[in-house]
């Protein structure tokens, strides 16, 4: 267990935040802001890899700048709690900041599509870390009693990641150039490594656990196989392709012997034994489904105000603004309500609001006016600074001192295997959606040749970059934009049914304030 030593223990009837606390909050933000952003920034960076280098590539081929981060991710989150215990959280979180820091540094200098795939991967070794042990560093200095509010601050970057990365990643490449996108995190690196190293309690390891290596030969490569399967369902269009079939069922094989190896071992990788505390468990299942929806639907308005409405990166990104200054607002409120009446009835608020905000983006239309959509974005926002963090706290809170780095990662393990099964899932219900219904040959029109015959939704949206295709009609275009935002609201339906399931778990949540820990397992901290 790491503890710090020289610290005096934190008085669970003390439910003030004080200077120590928000300072330790802070730098964690710092570094949850990087990872996060870096996310997103790339995403909308991906066209601009095709062309970047001498020899143009495919779409497929550059979104593997994304699936490498997110594969390293996924292989370095399960060793993230043995290691925080075997070199103390500080040492441990410097050095994911380093390695996120050289890989940003890498990436910058590609010199073609494989190199900057290969430092992206650096990146993920990094970035996979700083967020559990985040949550780690500050569930240990804030103590049960003072989580919510806490981890509502880690929430910031979390929710606004999303909406400021287009916004910032459409700015540096159309200002400056991609390069940029990864050397703006040099700066922020260096000065995030000098704060933790300041501001962080000193570490004190006191490994008393063994290194699962079959847990580990099992769970990384498994859920990166999976992973690695699921990612790949949008680009074949099919979850039929053996590139989709053969690494999931090896990943979930491996993965189905790491669950039976883990409840076999004293100290396996990742400690699936915390399912037996209640509020853990109902807190991994509102996750899995609340991921699932909100990272899925998180695709499409984006696609939907550039393909459909024909809006800039940075304008779609502007436009999504309001949903992230709505989970400004409710956040901090809900994380001090989370300390004080428990995370169940607050979870179940922002999920019913998210849920009537998601209902009318079911119906969103071609010309659906932006002052209504943006308003139903700042009630979604409200929503989601009530759901997001207070599930997680949900989690954590209950946990001793020497659970908590193994619940951060568990929870972050399910965080980013559900989002990425709800992208996946979002993405297939799209594409089929829009490849489905009138085609220009129904309608008469003829392109060359061995060209092929696009549905209407799909030529309209392709009008925007092909001048063959601008030269339609303008009343076909106009139908095929009708039938291009159906497409989309449809497949909100999906996102809006996962929401309404999440109500089930989160019924039940716990409803009361936390008790406060045994005194052997009181968290400390340094003051």
């Amino acid at each position: 267990m790491t503890t710090p030593p020289d610290s005096t223990a934190v008085d669970p009837a003390d439910d003030k935040l004080d200077i120590g606390v928000f300072k330790i909050a802070g730098v964690v933000v710092l570094g949850a802001i990087m990872s996060i952003l870096d996310v997103t920034v790339v995403t909308v960076a991906i066209p601009t890899f095709q062309t970047a280098f001498d020899r143009p590539v495919s779409y497929a081929v550059a979104a593997w700048t994304m699936t490498g981060y997110t594969l390293a991710l996924a292989t370095v989150i399960p060793l993230t709690g043995w290691a925080a215990d075997r070199f103390g959280t500080k040492r441990l979180y410097m050095m994911a900041l380093t390695f996120f820091v050289i890989g940003s540094v890498l990436c910058s200098t590609a010199w073609n599509i494989e190199s900057l795939i290969a430092f992206r991967v650096i990146q993920g070794l990094g970035g996979g870390m700083l967020m559990p042990l985040g949550m780690t560093i500050m569930t240990h200095a804030a103590g049960p009693t003072r989580i919510g509010r806490v981890m509502a601050v880690l929430g910031v970057p979390m929710l606004l990641g999303p909406i400021a990365g287009p916004i910032l990643g459409g700015w540096l490449i159309d200002a400056f150039s991609w390069h940029w996108i990864f050397l703006i995190n040099l700066p922020i690196g260096i000065i995030a490594l000098i704060l933790a190293f300041v501001v962080f309690p000193r570490d004190n390891p006191e490994p008393s656990q063994t290194f699962d290596f079959v847990g580990m030969l099992l769970a990384s490569p498994g859920l990166a196989a999976f992973l690695y399967g699921v990612s790949s369902i949008p680009g074949e269009g099919t979850v039929k392709s053996a590139k989709v079939l053969i690494p999931a069922a090896i990943g979930l094989a491996l993965l189905i012997g790491f669950v039976f190896h883990a409840l076999r071992t004293e100290h396996p990788l990742i400690e699936l034994r915390l399912f037996r505390n209640k509020s853990l468990r109902f807190a991994v299942m509102t996750m899995t489904l609340f991921a699932m929806a909100f990272f899925g639907s998180g695709l499409l308005l984006p696609s939907y105000l550039q393909q459909v409405r024909g809006e800039s990166t940075l304008a779609a990104g502007l436009l999504i603004a309001p949903q992230g200054l709505g989970a400004m607002l409710t956040m901090p409120i809900a994380g001090r309500l989370v300390d004080k009446i428990g995370p169940g009835k607050i979870v179940l608020t922002g999920i019913t609001v998210m849920s009537i905000s998601m209902a009318f983006l079911t119906q969103v239309k071609a010309d659906t006016p932006y002052v209504l959509l943006c308003a139903v974005l700042f009630v979604m926002g409200l929503g989601m600074g009530c759901t997001m963090m207070p599930t997680m706290t949900a989690a954590i809170q209950t946990l001793t001192h020497g659970e908590v780095a193994r619940g951060s990662t568990l929870m972050n393990i399910v965080n980013q295997t559900a989002g990425s099964i709800g992208t996946a899932t979002i993405s297939v219900v799209l594409t089929t959606l829009l490849n489905r219904g009138v085609t220009l040959g129904d309608k008469g029109m003829h392109l060359p040749p061995g060209a092929p015959d696009p549905t209407l939704a799909n030529a309209a949206i392709g009008s925007r970059h092909s001048e063959q295709l601008a030269q339609l009609p303008r009343t076909l275009l106009d139908e095929g934009f009708d039938l291009a935002a159906r497409a989309f609201g449809h497949t909100f339906v999906v996102a809006l049914c996962l929401l309404v399931a999440t109500l089930i778990p989160a019924f039940f949540l716990p409803r009361t304030k936390p008790a406060a820990p045994a005194p052997a397992d009181a968290p400390v901290m340094t003051h």
